[in-house]
Protein backbone atom coordinates (compact mmCIF):
# COMPACT_ATOMS: atom_id res chain seq x y z
CA UNK A 1 0.00 0.00 0.00
CA UNK A 2 3.22 2.09 0.51
CA UNK A 3 4.85 1.74 -2.70
CA UNK A 4 0.97 2.60 -4.29
CA UNK A 5 0.50 5.37 -2.33
CA UNK A 6 3.96 6.93 -3.22
CA UNK A 7 3.59 5.92 -7.09
CA UNK A 8 0.51 8.21 -6.89
CA UNK A 9 1.79 10.52 -5.68
CA UNK A 10 4.61 11.00 -8.01
CA UNK A 11 3.90 13.77 -10.64
CA UNK A 12 4.06 12.83 -14.54
CA UNK A 13 6.86 13.14 -16.67
CA UNK A 14 6.66 15.84 -18.77
CA UNK A 15 5.97 15.85 -22.64
CA UNK A 16 9.18 16.62 -24.58
CA UNK A 17 9.04 20.19 -26.39
CA UNK A 18 8.53 20.29 -29.45
CA UNK A 19 12.19 19.40 -31.31
CA UNK A 20 13.84 18.22 -28.41
CA UNK A 21 14.11 14.23 -28.38
CA UNK A 22 12.12 11.88 -26.66
CA UNK A 23 13.73 8.58 -27.28
CA UNK A 24 13.84 6.21 -23.95
CA UNK A 25 17.16 5.95 -21.97
CA UNK A 26 19.79 3.68 -23.75
CA UNK A 27 22.92 1.62 -22.90
CA UNK A 28 25.74 3.26 -25.12
CA UNK A 29 28.90 4.68 -24.06
CA UNK A 30 31.15 7.77 -24.30
CA UNK A 31 34.32 8.02 -26.72
CA UNK A 32 37.15 7.84 -24.04
CA UNK A 33 37.98 11.22 -22.73
CA UNK A 34 41.83 11.94 -23.98
CA UNK A 35 42.54 8.87 -26.49
CA UNK A 36 44.14 9.58 -29.80
CA UNK A 37 41.86 9.44 -32.43
CA UNK A 38 42.29 9.01 -36.45
CA UNK A 39 40.26 9.59 -39.27
CA UNK A 40 39.39 7.32 -41.68
CA UNK A 41 36.91 7.95 -43.82
CA UNK A 42 39.10 7.88 -47.31
CA UNK A 43 39.82 3.80 -47.15
CA UNK A 44 40.38 1.46 -43.54
CA UNK A 45 43.47 0.62 -42.46
CA UNK A 46 45.15 -0.55 -38.94
CA UNK A 47 44.84 2.29 -37.00
CA UNK A 48 48.31 2.47 -35.21
CA UNK A 49 49.20 1.11 -31.99
CA UNK A 50 48.75 4.56 -29.64
CA UNK A 51 45.08 4.65 -31.66
CA UNK A 52 41.98 4.52 -29.27
CA UNK A 53 39.22 6.45 -31.56
CA UNK A 54 38.34 5.43 -35.24
CA UNK A 55 36.29 7.07 -37.38
CA UNK A 56 35.07 5.25 -40.33
CA UNK A 57 32.82 5.31 -43.00
CA UNK A 58 28.74 3.57 -43.00
CA UNK A 59 30.29 1.07 -45.27
CA UNK A 60 33.26 -0.02 -43.89
CA UNK A 61 33.58 -2.19 -40.90
CA UNK A 62 34.49 -0.95 -37.35
CA UNK A 63 38.46 -0.97 -36.36
CA UNK A 64 38.74 -3.60 -33.36
CA UNK A 65 39.65 -3.35 -30.07
CA UNK A 66 39.27 0.38 -30.20
CA UNK A 67 36.30 3.06 -30.00
CA UNK A 68 34.40 2.80 -33.60
CA UNK A 69 32.64 6.24 -34.72
CA UNK A 70 30.69 5.79 -37.55
CA UNK A 71 30.60 7.95 -40.42
CA UNK A 72 26.84 8.68 -42.12
CA UNK A 73 26.23 11.50 -44.49
CA UNK A 74 22.47 12.74 -42.89
CA UNK A 75 22.09 16.06 -45.06
CA UNK A 76 23.26 15.84 -48.25
CA UNK A 77 24.01 12.77 -50.92
CA UNK A 78 26.70 10.98 -50.84
CA UNK A 79 29.20 11.03 -54.09
CA UNK A 80 27.95 8.32 -56.22
CA UNK A 81 24.72 7.89 -54.25
CA UNK A 82 22.54 10.99 -56.29
CA UNK A 83 20.15 8.33 -57.75
CA UNK A 84 18.71 6.36 -54.91
CA UNK A 85 17.32 9.38 -53.89
CA UNK A 86 14.10 10.26 -54.97
CA UNK A 87 14.26 13.15 -57.05
CA UNK A 88 11.52 15.10 -54.50
CA UNK A 89 13.96 15.11 -51.76
CA UNK A 90 16.74 16.98 -53.66
CA UNK A 91 16.57 20.35 -52.46
CA UNK A 92 15.84 22.69 -55.95
CA UNK A 93 16.29 25.99 -57.32
CA UNK A 94 14.93 27.37 -60.27
CA UNK A 95 14.08 23.63 -61.09
CA UNK A 96 17.79 22.47 -60.81
CA UNK A 97 18.92 20.33 -57.94
CA UNK A 98 21.29 22.35 -55.58
CA UNK A 99 24.98 20.93 -54.93
CA UNK A 100 27.58 21.69 -51.80
CA UNK A 101 29.39 24.02 -53.42
CA UNK A 102 32.66 22.95 -51.58
CA UNK A 103 31.47 19.35 -52.35
CA UNK A 104 30.18 19.45 -55.65
CA UNK A 105 29.08 15.62 -56.23
CA UNK A 106 26.72 16.49 -52.95
CA UNK A 107 23.43 17.24 -53.14
CA UNK A 108 21.89 19.05 -50.47
CA UNK A 109 18.85 17.14 -48.86
CA UNK A 110 15.43 19.44 -48.73
CA UNK A 111 14.38 19.20 -44.99
CA UNK A 112 12.01 22.01 -45.38
CA UNK A 113 9.12 20.04 -44.33
CA UNK A 114 8.19 17.05 -41.68
CA UNK A 115 6.70 14.79 -44.97
CA UNK A 116 10.28 14.94 -46.13
CA UNK A 117 12.37 14.75 -42.98
CA UNK A 118 10.35 11.75 -41.87
CA UNK A 119 11.14 10.01 -45.68
CA UNK A 120 14.92 11.10 -45.25
CA UNK A 121 15.01 9.42 -41.84
CA UNK A 122 13.11 6.21 -43.37
CA UNK A 123 16.73 6.34 -45.44
CA UNK A 124 18.71 7.08 -42.94
CA UNK A 125 17.65 5.14 -39.98
CA UNK A 126 18.31 1.75 -41.63
CA UNK A 127 22.19 3.23 -42.30
CA UNK A 128 22.17 3.67 -38.41
CA UNK A 129 21.00 0.03 -37.48
CA UNK A 130 23.52 -0.80 -39.45
CA UNK A 131 26.28 0.79 -38.03
CA UNK A 132 25.27 -0.94 -34.89
CA UNK A 133 24.79 -3.97 -35.98
CA UNK A 134 28.10 -3.86 -37.35
CA UNK A 135 29.89 -3.56 -33.89
CA UNK A 136 30.49 0.58 -34.04
CA UNK A 137 30.59 2.22 -30.88
CA UNK A 138 28.78 5.86 -32.19
CA UNK A 139 27.83 7.53 -35.18
CA UNK A 140 28.56 11.15 -36.25
CA UNK A 141 26.05 12.62 -38.60
CA UNK A 142 27.87 15.09 -41.29
CA UNK A 143 26.37 18.58 -42.89
CA UNK A 144 24.41 19.30 -39.64
CA UNK A 145 25.11 23.08 -41.42
CA UNK A 146 23.40 22.32 -44.70
CA UNK A 147 21.26 24.96 -44.63
CA UNK A 148 23.89 27.55 -44.37
CA UNK A 149 24.43 26.29 -48.32
CA UNK A 150 20.78 26.73 -49.54
CA UNK A 151 19.98 30.46 -50.05
CA UNK A 152 17.59 30.72 -47.42
CA UNK A 153 14.86 27.10 -48.78
CA UNK A 154 16.20 25.43 -45.67
CA UNK A 155 16.61 26.61 -42.31
CA UNK A 156 18.39 25.61 -38.86
CA UNK A 157 15.27 24.46 -37.44
CA UNK A 158 14.65 22.31 -40.34
CA UNK A 159 17.77 20.39 -39.34
CA UNK A 160 17.54 20.32 -36.27
CA UNK A 161 14.14 18.63 -36.10
CA UNK A 162 15.92 16.21 -38.39
CA UNK A 163 18.93 15.82 -36.49
CA UNK A 164 16.23 14.66 -33.69
CA UNK A 165 14.82 11.83 -35.58
CA UNK A 166 18.74 10.63 -35.71
CA UNK A 167 19.52 11.00 -32.15
CA UNK A 168 16.73 9.43 -31.17
CA UNK A 169 17.25 6.23 -33.67
CA UNK A 170 21.02 6.09 -32.71
CA UNK A 171 20.08 5.78 -28.73
CA UNK A 172 17.57 3.26 -29.58
CA UNK A 173 20.05 1.37 -31.63
CA UNK A 174 22.38 1.36 -28.43
CA UNK A 175 24.89 4.01 -29.95
CA UNK A 176 26.20 7.52 -28.88
CA UNK A 177 25.52 9.92 -31.37
CA UNK A 178 28.45 13.15 -32.37
CA UNK A 179 27.37 16.21 -33.72
CA UNK A 180 29.44 16.79 -36.25
CA UNK A 181 30.91 20.60 -36.61
CA UNK A 182 28.57 23.55 -36.22
CA UNK A 183 30.13 24.98 -33.24
CA UNK A 184 27.59 27.88 -32.73
CA UNK A 185 24.48 25.74 -33.15
CA UNK A 186 26.26 23.13 -30.46
CA UNK A 187 24.54 24.50 -27.24
CA UNK A 188 21.39 23.54 -28.66
CA UNK A 189 21.83 20.83 -30.59
CA UNK A 190 22.83 18.83 -27.24
CA UNK A 191 20.06 20.48 -25.22
CA UNK A 192 17.45 20.29 -27.85
CA UNK A 193 18.61 17.14 -30.13
CA UNK A 194 20.13 15.11 -27.50
CA UNK A 195 23.63 14.80 -28.90
CA UNK A 196 26.10 13.31 -26.78
CA UNK A 197 29.84 14.14 -28.05
CA UNK A 198 31.54 16.12 -30.85
CA UNK A 199 33.68 15.73 -34.44
CA UNK A 200 35.10 18.78 -35.32
CA UNK A 201 37.08 19.74 -38.60
CA UNK A 202 39.86 22.51 -37.91
CA UNK A 203 38.73 23.67 -34.26
CA UNK A 204 42.09 24.87 -33.61
CA UNK A 205 43.06 26.86 -36.81
CA UNK A 206 38.83 28.30 -36.55
CA UNK A 207 39.45 28.91 -32.61
CA UNK A 208 36.14 27.46 -32.50
CA UNK A 209 37.67 24.52 -29.98
CA UNK A 210 36.25 26.33 -26.47
CA UNK A 211 32.86 26.16 -27.77
CA UNK A 212 32.81 22.39 -28.56
CA UNK A 213 34.27 22.12 -25.13
CA UNK A 214 32.12 24.01 -23.05
CA UNK A 215 29.06 21.66 -24.50
CA UNK A 216 31.16 18.28 -24.20
CA UNK A 217 33.78 18.73 -22.07
CA UNK A 218 36.56 15.76 -22.57
CA UNK A 219 34.43 14.36 -25.53
CA UNK A 220 35.46 16.62 -28.20
CA UNK A 221 37.14 14.90 -31.36
CA UNK A 222 39.28 17.29 -33.19
CA UNK A 223 40.75 16.73 -36.85
CA UNK A 224 42.87 19.15 -38.37
CA UNK A 225 44.32 19.32 -41.97
CA UNK A 226 48.15 19.61 -42.99
CA UNK A 227 47.26 22.01 -45.64
CA UNK A 228 45.99 24.87 -43.79
CA UNK A 229 47.75 24.71 -40.66
CA UNK A 230 48.65 28.59 -39.34
CA UNK A 231 51.23 27.23 -36.78
CA UNK A 232 53.45 24.00 -36.19
CA UNK A 233 51.47 21.05 -34.97
CA UNK A 234 53.48 20.41 -32.20
CA UNK A 235 52.30 24.29 -30.67
CA UNK A 236 49.06 23.44 -31.48
CA UNK A 237 48.95 20.20 -29.05
CA UNK A 238 50.67 21.95 -26.49
CA UNK A 239 48.23 24.53 -26.68
CA UNK A 240 45.48 24.11 -23.37
CA UNK A 241 42.43 25.32 -25.29
CA UNK A 242 42.76 22.41 -28.15
CA UNK A 243 41.19 19.45 -27.48
CA UNK A 244 43.15 16.25 -25.57
CA UNK A 245 41.73 13.55 -28.81
CA UNK A 246 43.34 15.69 -32.01
CA UNK A 247 45.13 14.47 -34.72
CA UNK A 248 46.98 15.92 -37.78
CA UNK A 249 45.39 14.37 -41.95
CA UNK A 250 45.57 14.85 -45.13
CA UNK A 251 42.51 16.47 -46.21
CA UNK A 252 41.75 13.30 -48.24
CA UNK A 253 41.77 11.11 -45.96
CA UNK A 254 44.00 8.85 -48.18
CA UNK A 255 45.47 5.31 -46.60
CA UNK A 256 49.08 4.69 -45.56
CA UNK A 257 49.83 3.69 -49.03
CA UNK A 258 49.19 6.82 -50.61
CA UNK A 259 52.11 9.41 -51.15
CA UNK A 260 49.65 11.87 -50.01
CA UNK A 261 49.11 9.99 -46.55
CA UNK A 262 49.55 12.70 -43.29
CA UNK A 263 48.98 10.83 -40.13
CA UNK A 264 50.09 13.15 -36.65
CA UNK A 265 49.35 12.71 -33.61
CA UNK A 266 49.86 14.34 -29.91
CA UNK A 267 51.41 11.94 -28.26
Amino acid sequence: MLVLALGGCAAPAAPPASGESSAPAASFSLPPSGATPDYQLGGAYEPASEVGIVGRDRSAEPAEGVYSICYVNGFQTQPDELDSWPRDLLLRRDGEVVFDPDWPDEALLDTSTAERRDRIAATVIPWIEGCADAGFDAVEFDNLDSHTRSDGALSFDDNLALATLFVDAAHTAGLAAGQKNTAEDAAVLHERAGFDFAVTEECAVYVECGAYAAVYGDHVIDIEYADELPRPFAEMCADDDSPASMVLRDRDLVTPTDDDYVFETCR
